[in-house]
């Protein structure tokens, strides 16, 4: 009878605050405080979102597997439950 070993991985999850803001060319642009390096730019919110998370993920991973401590700030936990209010525009033609 033959095994095969296979690596685990143990997948985390850390909340990491992050701020938003529109820049001159109607792009958004995300930073954190917490995380540096975090730069993530989009043309919507949600697009800079997702690129940020893209990018927080790399730089955790890249002080993961060189050894390097991961910020102190860092939180683990799960996904906050929490309401955004927002302004966000919306062109129509007239």
């Amino acid at each position: 009878m033959l095994y095969f070993a296979q690596e685990v991985k143990i997948m985390s999850e850390y909340l990491i605050p992050i701020s938003i803001e529109s820049i001159e060319d109607g792009q958004y642009l995300a930073t954190s405080s917490v995380l540096q390096g975090l730069i993530a730019q989009g043309r919507t919110i949600a697009e800079t979102m997702e690129i940020a998370e893209d990018v927080a993920r790399k730089i955790i991973e890249s002080c993961i597997e060189h050894g390097d401590p991961l910020p102190k700030n860092l939180t683990p936990g799960k996904k906050p439950h929490f309401k955004l209010d927002i302004k966000i525009p919306v062109p129509v033609e007239r």
